[in-house]
């Protein structure tokens, strides 16, 4: 009496195998364009609590190197493997500016993500406006935290 696997069960995990590549694979890429696309929001994050900090001691914001901000590509000509952040804005007050160097997605290479900061002397507040630009599909699925540093909540 011999033993093994039907030529028919066989086909069938071959077919379950394929059904469930065809399933991830989608989802792995786009997780990884998330992954790439990560290290937006924490660099956003820290240079906004920094220019607080800032802000609180001097009624005013101030430049990358006055609020002691370094970005995740400094000492690297400002880039990362993933994005590019600006040296224009570093030595600008209230300016901060990323772009991606890699296609991250359906989010082409150079689309760009910024933050203007200003201080209100009438209330003391520090104002944080998050504008994106040639991001309509990089913002959503990629970098959902984004828009939620701006002071309004949203970018423009």
């Amino acid at each position: 009496m011999k033993k093994g696997f039907t030529l028919i069960e066989l086909m069938v995990v071959v077919v379950i195998i394929g059904i469930l590549a065809a399933v991830a694979v989608p989802k792995l890429f786009g997780m990884i364009a998330k992954s790439k696309a990560s290290e937006v929001g924490p660099a956003a994050g820290t240079y906004v609590k920094l220019q607080e900090a800032y802000a609180s001691e001097n009624n005013a914001v101030g430049t990358w190197a006055q609020i002691g901000y370094k970005d995740p590509g400094a000492g690297n000509g400002h880039k990362t493997t993933n994005f590019d952040y600006s040296s224009e804005a570093e030595t600008t007050n209230g300016k901060w500016v990323a772009s991606n160097l890699v296609a991250l997605n359906d989010c082409a290479s150079g689309s760009t993500w910024s933050l203007t900061t200003s201080y209100s002397s009438s209330n003391g507040t520090l104002l944080t406006t998050a504008t994106s630009s040639n991001v309509a599909n990089c913002v959503t699925p990629l970098t959902p935290n984004f828009c939620k540093i701006s002071t309004s909540g949203s970018c423009s």
